[in-house]
């Protein structure tokens, strides 16, 4: 047990320590620094500056999320409800659990998805998609 730990830190070291180097090489040596860590791939696959990275365009963007969720809330809230009022109707009193279940259950899946369709529409309503090269090196698109 004790050998694992050692050899799992020194392993953590190592890893550490090439982060290190990748992220302290320059664009120019990337494609060295590639060859050292794969993580380091990225410091040249980003090429243009996100639209988010303006405060002003940032502060749109968010207040118009806010918004969409504002409203996203409201209809989760309205669709809890009929669910909850279509149980009663057909299930009759049954434990107040079953409710609240249903009510959680409903409620939390469509606030999640409500909140990650929102930050697609975010990213891709910005233009932060764009910004971003995504091509891996020697696969190109047919």
């Amino acid at each position: 047990m004790a050998l694992s730990f050692a050899v799992q830190s020194a392993k953590n070291a190592i890893l550490r320590a090439k982060k290190r180097i990748c992220i302290s090489m320059s664009l120019k040596h990337v494609k060295t620094a590639v060859a050292i860590h794969p993580c380091s791939a990225h410091l040249a696959r980003m090429t243009r500056k996100s639209p988010l990275d303006d405060p002003e365009n940032a502060a749109h963007a968010w207040a118009r999320y806010r918004r969409v969720m504002r409203l996203m809330f409201l209809i989760t809230l309205g669709t809890v409800g009929i669910a909850v009022a279509l149980l009663y109707k057909h299930n009759g009193a049954v434990s107040v659990h079953y409710y609240i279940a249903t009510a959680l259950g409903v409620g939390f899946t469509m606030l999640l998805a409500s909140a990650l369709m929102g930050l697609m529409f975010l990213s891709n309503g910005t233009g932060h998609d764009e910004s971003v090269d995504n091509r891996l090196p020697g696969h190109d698109e047919d």
